[in-house]
């Protein structure tokens, strides 16, 4: 099999050792392009692939920190070695700070330099394997920016991962504040109609007569105060996704209207006798067990049966207490930005409490507590003092940490990793500081760091 050539671009204003260069490393490994000024590369760097730059600091247009700045601005990711005629400590520092890879002096020991070559071509693909890895960790742990690195989310991603290219109905049950409707944009987005609506509507929020008409639509007198004509959701979603949240509410008499649309793909208007055909894909959520309800006489078990084609179950937040701190970490970047608050981290003994409280109100309501403790944060870290009363524990003033609840999904190992990951993070990785806040000796801590994979 052929070596893949590595493509060096040599930039320096001296003719002969560009020349130099050129000679004593071109070759079977390395394809040499040149210019001879810092103003240059971006153009070489648009027209060819380059793997590494050679770059002199001493250049009459546009010297070598300048262009080194130049490709920070432009965001170019390629490793550089500076070569100068005038070694001192301050341009190595200036070069490095940079972006420089390295930095060696003229006159230049080639070998020295191929094995420089060698390290900072080592190092970048070392780079661009983690940045894959994390691109592949990300696909697998995550659908549609929606965090969740459990056993329960993961089996669920891959759900929605086959059903999101699709035009299946799909009925997403789970307690309220469990994020149903971000599982429904997610489905669109993923979908072939993303280009299209994604129309909304909260069955919940509507009386019966106004749902009608906002999901049909009017015509103008079908009713005192309709003035005009009205396109209905329906309508609105053509070629689209309508969701239509807390479904469980909908009166018979609508659920019979919306099993018309899903079987023949088409409406009429309230006060209208024209038929209109709309091609939409129906997501629908609700919070009450619905097969429960077809039980009782209160959904139309034939609608239920259209709506469940893909029935997806989201788990309370107290079934997946392991996305916590992930989840507690986006809302505090979140709500620091919105905020204007230098806050970073999250204080272990807070963490603690965080994961084992029950959330009844599930995601929205850990959102409100971490917007809460962002408003009231003094410091960088949010600490126990900034929890909501029902998440402090019985004498909190004299706890450091506090009992650990049941019912969490956590096993011992699950916490202990936790706390050891939260609490070097909050010690910006001093594992000193760590073992100490945990009340371990420090070697008892890097057993456990390298048991846990957390170095």
């Amino acid at each position: 099999m052929t070596q893949q050539r590595t493509t060096i671009l040599l930039v320096d204003d001296d003719r002969a050792h560009r020349t130099m260069l050129k000679a004593n490393l071109a070759g079977e490994a390395f394809t040499i392009l040149e210019v001879a000024d810092g103003d240059q590369v971006l153009a070489a760097l648009a027209e060819h692939d380059v793997d590494l730059i050679l770059l002199d600091l001493k250049m009459q247009r546009l010297d070598g920190l300048a262009t080194l700045s130049a490709l920070q601005e432009a965001a170019i990711r390629v490793p550089v070695i500076v070569i100068t005629a005038f070694s001192s400590v301050e341009s190595a520092v200036m070069a490095m700070k940079r972006g420089a890879y390295d930095y060696v002096s003229k006159p230049i020991d080639m070998d020295e330099l191929q094995l420089i070559i060698a390290r900072a071509l080592h190092v970048e693909k070392l780079e661009q394997e983690n940045i894959h890895l994390k691109e592949r960790l990300q696909e697998n742990f995550a659908f549609a920016n929606i965090i969740g690195s459990s056993k329960v989310m993961q089996e669920m991603f891959a759900t929605l991962r086959l059903v999101a290219p699709s035009d299946a109905t799909v009925l997403i049950g789970g307690e309220s504040g469990t994020g149903k409707e971000l599982i429904a944009n997610a489905l669109h987005e993923k979908s072939s109609r993303r280009e299209g609506p994604f129309i909304k509507v909260n069955c919940a929020a509507l009386h019966e007569n106004l749902l009608e008409s906002e999901l049909f639509g009017h015509e103008k007198g079908a009713f005192t105060g309709a003035t005009a004509q009205r396109r209905g959701r329906f309508e609105q979603a053509h070629r689209g996704t309508l969701f239509l949240d807390e479904i469980g509410d909908m009166t018979l008499p609508t659920q019979a209207k919306i099993l018309r649309v899903l079987q023949e793909g088409e409406i009429e208007r309230l006060g209208g006798s024209k038929t209109i055909k709309v091609d939409v894909r129906l997501v629908a959520a609700s919070h009450q067990d619905l097969e429960a309800m077809v039980a009782r006489g209160k959904f139309r078990q034939d609608l239920f049966f259209r709506l469940s084609v893909v029935p997806v179950i989201l788990p309370p937040l107290r079934e997946r207490a392991g996305d916590i701190p992930d989840l507690a970490r986006f809302f505090l970047k979140r709500y620091a930005r919105k905020n204007k608050k230098d806050i970073r981290t999250i204080q272990p003994q807070a963490l603690n409490l965080l994961m084992h409280h029950q959330w009844p109100g599930n995601i929205r309501e850990l959102e409100n507590c971490m917007e809460r403790a962002v408003i009231l944060c003094q410091g960088e870290q949010i600490t126990m003092r900034e929890l909501p009363p029902p998440l402090q524990p019985q004498g909190a003033e004299d706890m450091e940490t506090p009992p650990l609840a049941t019912g969490s999904g956590l096993t011992l190992r699950d916490m202990e990793r936790e706390m050891i990951r939260t609490t070097l993070a909050a010690t910006a990785g001093n594992k000193s500081q760590t073992a100490r806040e945990l009340g371990i000796a420090r070697q008892t801590l890097l057993n456990k760091i390298k048991e846990y994979g957390l170095d």
